[in-house]
């Protein structure tokens, strides 16, 4: 699919996400960027996208919530004219010991990378149906992907990652043949804010590459995932080797 003169929606478009807008609307793409509590980011990318010549919006929703991702979806079509591309990158990452773990943090966890996936994939997909096709991009991480819980303190992450890799099976197959939907499993992209020095070492030295990617490489996988006309149900791993590790 060529993404000029097309339609997408981004999820979670912080950080990484205006990254990848950017890549898109330098395609020709029109974007409508959701957010749940960074307007600021959200407003900032739409405002560079606008300068690159292409449309523009931003919708606030929660995305675990069914009716305020089916107004996202309705709003999008009536303000850009269609729906053709879904990059699911809404997400959150915390540390919950086992010990203190609670019903409620597996359902914050599960829904907002899960749940949120899901949610805007059965609202876009009709629309995507009716246009002939289209393209669903989810967001997992390399630990699942690769089978390998590593870090203690974050097994809802893992599950909810590990969920999102499954539905993007599941919803290849069920959405075929006019969608195609794959996802990204991100490995070392950016380092967190609260990374220090030394733990940033340790993840270029476990790293074969030796370097941290870049959201500029999340960018180009996703073109890639936007582009290809027969790839369909994979999690490609963008780690820089890490798994093999």
């Amino acid at each position: 699919m060529d993404p000029r003169g097309k339609v997408a929606i981004l999820t979670g478009g912080a950080r990484i996400g205006q990254t990848v807008a950017t890549a898109l609307a330098r395609r020709g793409c029109s974007l409508a960027l959701t957010y749940r509590r960074s307007r600021d980011a959200a407003e900032s990318t739409a405002e560079a996208a606008r300068r690159l010549g292409v449309r523009a919006e931003t919708f606030r929703a929660d995305a675990r919530k069914e009716d305020e991702v089916s107004g996202v979806v309705d709003q999008t079509v009536r303000a850009l004219g269609g729906l053709d591309i879904l990059v699911n990158m809404a997400s959150i990452y915390v540390r919950t010991p086992l010990d203190e773990m609670t019903g409620d943090d597996w359902s914050e966890a599960v829904d907002s990378d899960a749940k949120s996936a899901l949610l805007f994939a059965l609202k876009s997909a009709p629309h995507m149906k009716r246009a002939g096709a289209g393209r669903i991009i989810n967001f997992s991480d390399w630990l699942p992907v690769s089978r390998r819980p590593r870090y203690p303190g974050y097994s809802l992450y893992y599950v909810a990652k590990a969920a999102v890799a499954g539905l993007t099976e599941t919803l290849a197959l069920e959405l075929a043949p006019e969608i195609l939907v794959n996802a990204i499993a991100p490995g070392p992209i950016i380092p967190a804010p609260d990374l220090t020095a030394d733990e940033e070492a340790k993840v270029v030295a476990a790293t074969p590459l030796r370097r941290w990617g870049g959201a500029e490489e999340i960018a180009k996988a996703i073109l890639f995932l936007v582009e290809t006309d027969f790839v369909t149900g994979e999690c490609l791993r963008v780690d820089g080797g890490r798994h093999l590790y």
